[in-house]
């Protein structure tokens, strides 16, 4: 099949339609863009549909896109990602793009979950309390990273250099990595696309890579990750991921 072929294919699958043809007030953009996504971008590399639209969603949630978060939280749904997959792959994002934007991208999610006639709260999937959020955090972090980051600030004032590491393994790894709903590998994946959507966190990047890696993710995954978050994040942020896996 050609590109034109593909785009119809996949758009079917993802959003039960066809794509554009001379509709709307810019039809000519939107054949590039759909051409381009949906009939090159999606025939790179080897994820599934089900990842696809997960590391969609999570570039769109950091870059606040919120209008095509909503299209993409439905097309998650129509390949087979469950409400609890979608609810936490957006839900890690807080320590990484902060409450605020996660609370943004939450409440478009939940527009569509209701819409599709889905129960508000979806079903817990906690694995800590207010005892072991630290100690499950840290062996957490620890098999994945090690204590880099505590060792990294050891030179701050006594009460910041022990409270930053702290709150990251308290809160990063203790109250959203260690949830269910998610596995470790896919986890990790969707991360590492989350750093370089946000750009400028080279350091993190290349962290986050081999920490994608020790939890089953092949180098050919995280190309084809970055492949797939191109269109939304741009050449650049993309790239500048790229440079930090060769």
């Amino acid at each position: 099949m050609n590109r034109v072929e593909l785009c119809e294919k996949q758009f079917q699958e993802l959003f039960g339609g066809k794509p554009t043809q001379n509709e709307g007030t810019d039809p000519e953009f939107m054949r590039i863009l759909q051409r381009f996504i949906f009939g090159e971008v999606s025939t790179v590399g080897n994820l599934d549909n089900r990842m696809r639209e997960l590391i969609t969603v999570t570039v769109l949630a950091v870059n606040q896109t919120l209008p095509q978060l909503k299209s993409h939280t439905k097309a998650s749904l129509n390949v087979g990602c469950t409400p609890v997959e979608i609810r936490e792959a957006v839900y890690q994002l807080a320590p990484f793009i902060g409450f605020p934007k996660t609370l943004n991208a939450i409440g478009a999610m939940n527009e569509v979950f209701v819409s599709e006639g889905i129960s508000l709260p979806i079903e817990s999937q906690e694995t800590v309390t207010e005892e072991t959020r630290y100690e499950t955090g840290r062996q957490l972090q620890e098999t994945i990273y090690g204590t880099e980051i505590s060792e990294r600030y050891v030179g701050l004032p006594k009460e910041f250099a022990e409270a930053v590491p702290k709150f990251l393994t308290e809160l990063c790894f203790g109250d959203f990595i260690s949830r269910s709903g998610l596995n470790r590998k896919d986890r990790e994946l969707l991360l590492f696309v989350a750093l370089a959507a946000l750009g400028d966190t080279a350091l993190q990047i290349k962290s986050h890579a081999e920490g994608a890696q020790k939890c089953g993710n092949e180098i050919e995954t995280l190309l084809a990750a970055l492949v797939q978050a191109m269109p939304y994040i741009g050449f650049p942020r993309a790239f500048a991921a790229l440079n930090q896996l060769l």
